[in-house]
């Protein structure tokens, strides 16, 4: 890759810095980002702080934080040698891998050389942990994966993201969105209009998912032809879902009832994700979550993955992790 580290001699055990040359003046610059912001994001959430010299950068702390961030700045800059950029969430991604990862002869392994792209008609998608390496590749795999865990982490805009890629590419012939038409806890009473402006704003969630990969003309289109189809889960009964790629959204809101009548929906040619949150439930108090039930009744059936997210693959704002955490550690407290 062509980065050396130069430790400078230091009389205490543990060094307190470690410099990093990057050959590339450009790539450097593209690294720090506009105003240096890039190394601020990083300073901030590993208490380190970064010193650019040239095309060096020395990174100052103890030992821990200052190897974790030094990974992080590594492979950045293999990233952006491969031509691809470097935002916020990219950074939080490197950030949240953990420790570098060493092969059997000691080398460090970088977090961006997987070569996993999704690639959608606006702009082309990485899943950046890897629990969202695994869960894309089992999506690509088996015709019925599971894909649970907590908001953020990129469940439902990675299986839209992959439906989207093989729609593209001709492996499906539509692609087919839904979810219970639950309230998230509230009461919001009559909606006016016809049906698909009631059922819309519970259906929002997918839409922006769909304008984030394809242009917005061509979704309108593709929604007037039925190809893309987005509509609540009472919808699907009766119906044989075949050559679609299909994605069940917000399932724990599913009951035991609707998740059988769903799943049992796919057809010859098809690919089918449920995504849930078992902590966000929102059923009438007694209703068993569909999801959970789903879980338990088909773990080792054959063509069945499940793929699980932690805090540690929320992609949104970097305090979503931070919450989520701490809604998990209250949880564990009253239990």
């Amino acid at each position: 890759m062509g980065i050396s580290a130069l430790t400078p001699p230091t009389k205490a055990e543990d060094m307190i810095e470690t410099v990093l040359e990057f050959p590339d003046n450009r790539l450097l610059i593209d690294l720090c980002g506009e105003f240096d912001r890039n190394l601020a994001q990083v300073e901030h959430q590993m208490g380190v702080h970064i010193l650019r010299r040239g095309n060096r950068l020395a990174v100052i702390g103890d030992k821990g934080a200052r190897e974790q961030a030094a990974a992080v700045l590594r492979s950045l800059y293999a990233r952006l040698e491969s031509g691809r950029g470097v935002q916020a969430g990219d950074i939080d991604g490197a950030m949240r891998m953990g420790r570098p990862v060493l092969s059997p002869e000691g080398e460090q392994i970088e977090l961006f050389t997987s070569g996993m792209e999704l690639r959608t008609r606006k702009k082309p998608i990485e899943p950046r942990t890897e629990a969202q390496k695994a869960y894309v590749a089992n999506l690509f795999q088996n015709e019925l994966g599971f894909g649970i865990g907590p908001a953020g982490t990129g469940k439902t805009y990675l299986a839209v993201a992959v439906g989207v890629t093989m729609f593209i590419s001709g492996a499906v012939e539509k692609i087919i969105l839904s979810r219970p038409a639950v309230e998230a806890g509230e009461r919001l009473g009559f909606l006016p209009g016809d049906m698909k402006e009631k059922v819309d704003p519970y259906m929002q969630p997918l839409y922006d998912a769909l304008n984030d990969f394809l242009p917005a003309k061509q979704v309108q289109k593709l929604l007037e032809e039925k190809r893309i189809e987005i509509a609540p889960l009472a919808f699907m009964r009766g119906r044989t879902l075949s050559n679609a790629f299909v994605v069940l959204d917000e399932a724990q809101n599913a009951t035991t009832m609707q998740m059988k009548m769903f799943l049992t929906r796919l057809g010859q040619g098809s690919r089918m994700v449920i995504t849930g949150d078992r902590t966000q439930v929102d059923l009438p108090r007694g209703v068993p979550s569909g999801l959970q039930d789903a879980e338990r009744i088909l773990n080792g059936v054959k063509g069945v993955t499940f793929n699980y997210f932690t805090s540690k693959d929320v992609v949104r704002h970097p305090l979503v992790a931070r919450v989520i955490e701490a809604y998990e550690a209250d949880e564990a407290k009253q239990g």
